[in-house]
Parts: structure tokens; C-alpha cells; sequence
């Protein structure tokens, strides 16, 4: 099994059998203010990199529900100038959500997330069983 993504917009056909259709739940338009995303298969853990520069750690909502692994964030700012003859209220909301599919091989309760440097990294540990079995001689009797 794989990761699955929903939308697969960006990626080579190489990427097909890794990240599947559908990743934004129907949505074949790209949103600017998604975050990109890499993926990268080690031996041991599937790593996930969300380039989400300007926020702080508390921003960011992750959480497994059934085997999908949830990304979100809003961010509300408000600035208001009050002068002698007039007053600027300016104000700006930016949310996105990104979700996947975790593949039967992940190991769901060892998940770790850190946030640093404008990168949210989060490891998906591989279940011992997923792991690769190093090679061993066989006998012949």
C-alpha cells in the first residue's frame, strides 16, 4: 500500500502508483494557499514536508481519524489605524487542509510532527512488519 494523495496535479506519472487521484475530496482546481508537500520513502518511516514558511507551531492542526491523516491551519490577523478624519481596518484569513491516506503499514500511534525553520516535518514510522528483512542463506538438505 501507499501513501494516498488527493489530486494529482503536480506530480509525474512516475508518482501514480505512490500518490493517487482525488487528494482535496473532488476539487480538480489548485489553491494557491495549499502548502507544497514532499514525500520521501525511507527504510524505516515515510516522511511528509509541508513548506509552510511565517507560522508558528500552534497553528497547525494534525490528526488521525480512520486512517487519514489530516493537516490543517487557519490564521486570522487584524490590524485597525484610527486617525484624526478616518479609520483602516485591515484584516486577512488563511486556512488550508491537506489529508491522506495513511497505507496499512504505518504505524498510526508513533507518529511525530516538528515545526521548525518554515518546514512541518511529520514522521510516519513503518510497522515492524513493514520493515525489510535483511537476507539470509538457506540450507539445502
Amino acid at each position: 500500500m501507499s501513501i494516498v494523495k488527493r489530486n494529482n496535479l503536480f506530480f509525474p506519472s512516475l508518482m501514480n502508483d505512490f500518490i493517487g487521484p482525488d487528494w482535496f475530496g473532488g476539487t480538480e482546481k489548485w489553491n494557491a494557499s495549499v502548502p507544497a508537500v514532499n514525500i520521501k520513502d525511507n527504510t524505516e518511516n515515510f516522511e511528509l514536508e509541508l513548506a509552510v514558511p511565517g507560522m508558528k507551531k500552534d497553528d497547525f492542526r494534525v490528526e488521525i481519524d480512520n486512517d487519514v491523516l489530516t493537516i490543517a491551519s487557519e490564521v486570522q490577523t487584524e490590524n485597525e489605524e484610527n486617525k484624526e478624519n478616518y479609520t483602516r481596518k485591515e484584516f486577512s484569513f488563511t486556512s488550508f487542509r491537506r489529508a491522506f491516506t495513511l497505507p496499512e503499514t504505518v504505524d498510526g500511534s508513533k507518529i511525530d510532527a516538528k515545526y521548525e525553520d518554515g518546514i512541518l516535518k511529520l514522521t510516519l514510522p513503518k510497522k515492524q512488519e513493514a520493515l525489510p528483512k535483511p537476507k539470509r542463506l538457506i540450507e539445502i538438505a
